[in-house]
């Protein structure tokens, strides 16, 4: 069955599009257009590349110094990182490809905040696309492009599942990451289970430090977080209405945080799970 592949945004819960994609290939789904915000972007980009895989054996070797030393921190007021050490990356596995010469439709989705509306990348460089798609308000800085001030799709679309509408396929599957439903529970091989604790215990020491200066409950970093989450789960409910899929694939938001790219293995088996359920209902 030909389909097209809507992938939403979510930060590191985007790793479990990876799992979604697997998935959905084993079970014979072909994938000939992909639509992605931020990390599905990113995910759906280097899958029409050919060079998930290999983007999938990176992130799956990252643990918390890794993740720390690819944070390049900008003195430029608009963003907190430069993403330059990512995209150095990101380049050393895709390379420089364009959008148009894919073999399979592809769009990423933007911001563009000087003029408040969704921008379609759909020809031109794919990293760009994808630098452009990701960068996180006060997160990454933004893009500047043709004069547009350029930030994550997420923002106003965080699922786009529009601009695949007119493509000639039998099924659109959406992947939400932001479901309320329960987390799975997953089983972690030792070696998953060590590099998940170094970070835990590095990001307890952080969110104490910040907890001692505002004499709250929660840190900075937990309200900024707290707070995209439920921007982006108003916004996904609300384009969902407007702009159904044949098959909504839903992965729990409580199975990481944004910002925890350390948990690359829990999250793509929770997008592999998410999928097999959503399949089992399918064929019911």
């Amino acid at each position: 069955m030909k389909i097209s592949l809507v992938l939403g945004s979510g930060g590191a819960r985007g790793y479990a599009h990876i799992g979604v994609i697997e998935e959905l290939e084993r079970q014979g789904f072909e994938i000939v257009s992909i639509s992605g915000s931020s990390m599905g972007a990113l995910i759906g980009g280097l899958y029409a590349a050919g060079k998930l895989e290999a983007y999938k054996e990176w992130v799956l070797t990252l643990d918390v110094w890794d993740v720390a030393a690819l944070l390049d921190i900008s003195f430029d007021k608009k963003g907190f990182i430069k993403g330059e050490r990512v995209f150095k990356k990101l380049e050393e596995i895709m390379g420089h490809v364009l959008i148009e010469t894919l073999p399979i439709n592809y769009t990423a989705v933007a911001t563009d905040i000087r003029q408040n509306k969704e921008i379609w990348f759909q020809e031109g460089d794919l990293l760009e696309a994808i630098r452009a798609s990701i960068a996180i308000p006060s997160f990454f800085t933004p893009v500047e492009y043709k004069g547009m001030l350029l930030v994550d799709g997420g923002v106003l679309n965080p699922l786009p599942v529009a601009p695949v509408m007119s493509d000639h396929t039998e099924k659109i599957v959406a992947v939400n990451v932001y479901s309320d439903k329960p987390k799975p529970r997953i089983e972690l091989p030792d070696s998953e289970k060590r590099r998940v604790s170094k970070l835990e215990k590095a990001k307890k020491k952080v969110k104490e430090q910040f907890r001692s200066l505002v004499k709250e409950d929660y840190s900075m970093f937990d309200i900024v977080d707290l707070s995209f989450d439920a921007m982006q789960n108003t916004l996904i409910r609300y384009r969902l209405a407007g702009y159904p899929p044949d098959m909504l694939i839903e992965v729990s938001k409580d199975v990481c945080g944004t910002y925890d790219f350390h948990k690359a293995y829990e999250v793509i088996e929770a997008g592999r799970r998410a999928a097999q359920e959503a399949l089992e209902r399918l064929s019911i």
